[in-house]
């Protein structure tokens, strides 16, 4: 679930995509590390960017705190919610931070509604991480208009609202992925901080590996199904609040902007 470099074309939305990466797909978070997004329409912006530039028309909700004046940080979590979710969400109701949530469908929303009503209740923001996890660079165009529409559709099922945020899984997009993001409403959100918990179940090595990433504006990439994730998360926030951070939701780390349907933000 990091960042691949995608395949970037000015071809017709239902060109053949390759498949045969789909049974990589699982596989694809042992193998290489963060790269850059390329292409027309693809490139990435700094939320710090565009919260910068908001006018004073803007209408972006602000959290806890201006993030324009403070030291701002954003926790993130995807492909759950699973077993360990209700415990992550009394962590973060004890320690008063809010976080975002971007969901899968199959298999973690249909099979845990409760939990997904809850973080929406408790102010978390509920996002859209797709049906399956397919690789959405790998599809045709009705491919992923599906594998993003079922999601939106089942989350807003369960909490009355549609997400207007999404996360590419291993943050691969491109054109196609783009313009069927703008069509839904979603922003297209990555992250600068990994801690590749599914490579490991240690909590000291995953708040070790956040710890030396962290940075002000910064989007921490974390996964709520791994067993060594929600055990690092206590610590995490410790440790950041000793060091002036204050926790906010992405669009939260924007406002006054809002974020805008089909762009890719990554600090």
């Amino acid at each position: 679930m990091h960042i691949q470099t995608p395949t970037s074309s000015s071809t017709s939305g239902t060109r053949t995509k390759r498949r045969g990466a789909r049974a990589a797909a699982l596989a694809g978070p042992l193998l290489a590390a963060l790269a850059l997004l390329t292409g027309c329409g693809t490139d990435p912006i700094a939320p710090s960017d565009v919260r910068a530039e908001a006018g004073d028309d803007a209408k972006g909700a602000f959290g806890p705190v201006d993030c324009r004046k403070a030291k701002c940080i954003a926790l993130t979590f995807d492909a759950g919610p699973g077993k360990d979710t209700p415990e992550l969400l009394d962590t973060l109701k004890e320690e008063q931070v809010p976080a975002t949530f971007f969901l899968l469908g199959k298999n973690h929303v249909k099979k845990y509604p409760d939990v997904v009503k809850r973080l929406a209740d408790e102010g978390h923001e509920v996002a859209n991480h797709t049906w399956t996890h397919g690789i959405l660079t790998d599809l045709t165009t009705d491919e992923i208009r599906a594998e993003l529409g079922r999601t939106q559709q089942a989350i807003k099922d369960i909490t009355g609202k549609e997400p207007t945020l999404m996360r590419p899984p291993q943050g691969r997009t491109d054109e196609d992925v783009t313009r069927v993001c703008k069509e839904l409403g979603l922003s297209q959100i990555l992250w600068s901080v990994t801690a590749k918990d599914y490579s490991t179940k240690d909590p000291a090595l995953i708040k070790k590996r956040v710890l030396e990433q962290a940075d002000r504006d910064g989007i921490i990439l974390l996964h709520d199904i791994y067993d060594g994730t929600v055990p690092a998360v206590p610590g995490i926030i410790k440790a950041l609040k000793a060091k002036g951070y204050t926790f906010v939701t992405v669009p939260q780390l924007m406002a006054p902007a809002v974020p805008e349907p089909g762009t890719v933000y990554r600090p």
